[in-house]
């Protein structure tokens, strides 16, 4: 009886090995719980459930419940939140991570196979593994969609119509000389203003997803669209370095293959996403044209791409990559 209780209380206090430690995850996002992003995670989660026998759990949190993109990349970094799925476009100001703006540049990419296609190479564990230096881990990317121009006004049909409108932006320099070269007046604010601001005309139109236009009901407030594809819209999924710590070496290697695979699916649903989100819109009231000239619209961002494939090596590298792709 002694020798049992003995050697009972040895194994409770010795580790065991070979067992997999039980981890939840929390994971927010800025976007609209109905919004891609939100299905981005999920199919992220599902993946991950999956290759660790569900020892590795994955919450999501959408709607800004854990905060805006900021608030998610500070909390990131001193471990306060678990993981966020963050656009990449706030991620070159929040924290210097400047290869990031190579996925912002107008007109360089053609398709969201062509994006996926280098975001799953090495070349995209390379941009990934830049975010280590502010203790983020970088798993993957889920894509909102590309990038039109949604007006309270009037249509834009041709570049020129663009002179002068009050548009919101993401307020960061790459945008901010992007939207300066076409033409527009560009006002940096806060996603979560949009709504309000198309609705009493403080801004006259936003550069934004067909998605986002969906799923945060601007149609209400603006009622036309440009269809001008000028960029698209990653979104990256990121472990804060502690969390990223706590898991073993196996569940390790299970999210970050759950990470790559999610990626693909995520494309691959945005892509098909994207003619019944137009016909969502249209049902509900909003005009969609075609910009009649965009090649002048790609000349006028055309000195914005050579200028920041210049800054840094590695947005030169995506550069060459997406135009061998094409």
């Amino acid at each position: 009886m002694k020798l049992f209780s003995l050697t009972a209380v040895l194994a409770c206090a010795l580790p065991v090995t070979g067992m997999a430690q039980e981890v939840t995850i929390k994971m927010g996002h800025a976007a609209s719980s109905k919004h891609i992003f939100q299905q981005g995670l999920e199919i992220f989660a599902e993946k991950v459930a999956e290759k660790t026998d569900g020892a590795v759990k994955v919450e999501v949190y959408g709607d800004r419940q854990l905060g805006d993109d900021k608030q998610l990349l500070e909390g990131l970094q001193i471990g306060l939140i678990d993981g966020a799925l963050v656009s990449s476009a706030t991620l070159p100001l929040v924290l210097g991570t400047a290869g990031f703006d190579a996925l912002q540049l107008p007109f360089v990419v053609d398709s969201y196979a062509q994006l996926s296609e280098v975001l799953t190479s090495d070349l995209g564990d390379t941009l990934l593994a830049t975010l280590e230096d502010s203790a983020i881990k970088g798993l993957g990317f889920v894509e909102a969609g590309q990038r039109h121009f949604l007006t309270r006004g009037e249509a834009v049909t041709e570049t020129a119509g663009f002179a002068g409108l009050k548009t919101r932006i993401v307020p960061i320099p790459l945008h901010k000389a992007i939207w300066e070269g076409i033409g527009v007046n560009p006002i940096g604010m806060a996603y979560g203003e949009v709504y309000s601001a198309l609705e009493t005309g403080t801004i006259d139109a936003v550069e934004i997803n067909l998605s986002s236009i969906q799923s945060e009901s601007l149609y209400d407030a603006a009622k036309n669209v440009t269809m001008t594809g000028h960029y698209f819209w990653p979104g990256v999924i990121m472990l804060s370095g502690m969390t990223w710590d706590k898991l073993s070496d196996d569940q390790k290697t299970a999210v970050e293959a759950a990470g790559k695979e999610a990626t693909t699916e995520a494309y691959a649903l945005a892509a098909s996403q994207e003619a019944d989100t137009r016909a969502y819109l249209e049902e509900n009231g909003v005009t969609v044209s075609e910009l009649s000239d965009l090649d002048k619209m790609q000349a006028a961002t055309a000195s914005v791409v050579e200028d920041w494939t210049a800054k840094d090596p590695l947005i030169g590298e995506f550069v060459a990559a997406f135009r061998s792709e094409k």
